[in-house]
Order: C-alpha cells, then sequence, then structure tokens
C-alpha cells in the first residue's frame, strides 16, 4: 500500500489563497434586505389604485410597500403613517433598493414608495391610475421627500 503524498503546506496556503480570493468576486447583495421588496414592487407595475388596497386587485401605496415586503419575508407595517414612524432614517448618499421613500402631500407625509435604483421609485400614485415609476428628479417629488427610510 502506498503512503499519501503530503502537500507543502506552502502549497496549500496558495491554493486556499485563490479559492477564497474567488468568494470576493461575488457581487455583494443589499444588506438590508430591500432589494427582493423592489423587485416585487416592480412585478406589481400596471396592477390599478385601490384605497385601501394591498393585493394585486389593487394597491394604495403603503399597501404596496406592505404587500412587496411581506412577498419578500419581511414584516412591514400596513399605514404610511407607521412605516413612517417605524422605519429608519437613512441619509441620501446611502439610499439603496428596497428604501422607503416618504412624500409629504398636504401637510403630513402621506405618500410613500419604494425605491429601486437610478432615481427611480414605484408607487400606487392615486386613483384612476396604477402602480408606476416615478423620478427623484422630478420636481414635484423633490420638494415634497420628508424621510428615507429602511426596514
Amino acid at each position: 500500500m502506498k503512503s499519501a503524498r503530503k502537500i507543502p503546506p506552502l502549497a496549500v496556503a496558495a491554493a486556499l489563497t485563490v479559492v477564497l480570493a474567488a468568494c470576493g468576486s461575488v457581487p455583494p447583495q443589499p444588506t438590508h434586505g430591500g432589494h427582493a421588496a423592489a423587485v416585487v414592487a416592480q412585478s406589481m407595475i400596471g396592477k390599478p389604485y385601490r384605497f385601501g388596497g394591498a393585493t394585486p386587485r389593487g394597491f394604495d401605496c403603503s399597501g404596496l410597500v406592505h404587500y412587496a415586503f411581506a412577498r419578500a419575508g419581511r414584516d412591514v407595517p400596513r399605514t404610511t403613517e407607521v412605516q413612517y414612524a417605524r422605519s429608519h432614517a437613512v441619509h441620501t448618499e446611502r439610499l439603496a433598493a428596497g428604501d422607503l421613500l416618504f412624500f409629504v402631500i398636504g401637510n403630513k407625509p402621506s405618500h410613500v414608495g419604494i425605491y429601486v435604483g437610478e432615481g427611480r421609485f414605484v408607487h400606487a400614485p392615486s386613483s384612476g391610475k396604477a402602480v408606476g415609476y416615478a423620478s427623484l428628479e422630478n420636481p414635484y417629488w423633490q420638494k415634497r421627500l420628508v424621510k428615507i427610510g429602511r426596514f
């Protein structure tokens, strides 16, 4: 019976370094888990607006957020007011897919959308419209943005 050939420790270390370096080439994933919710929200584009709605039959803004996060395995409150209160504030420089964008319509935060990247967010705008994209470059949304929140 032949004895097993010993591999020099330096060769083992070199091979291990190559394997571990390859692991570092995997693109980083968002750490807060909102990316999956952003993907779900985008899959709802075109679904109708429905006051109080939280299903694909129809959504209001906070219902879309609640639904998208639930499908992504995250528990997020149902109403804009509670989503606003319980989300953790994020600085603009750290904005990432899945972050919530809160807007003042009237005199209080009453509209929410899900940021999807490249300056765009998905939201359920209002009666007679459908879930769709909007741009943060739009002056209407820029002047009404009051908080970026994260769960």
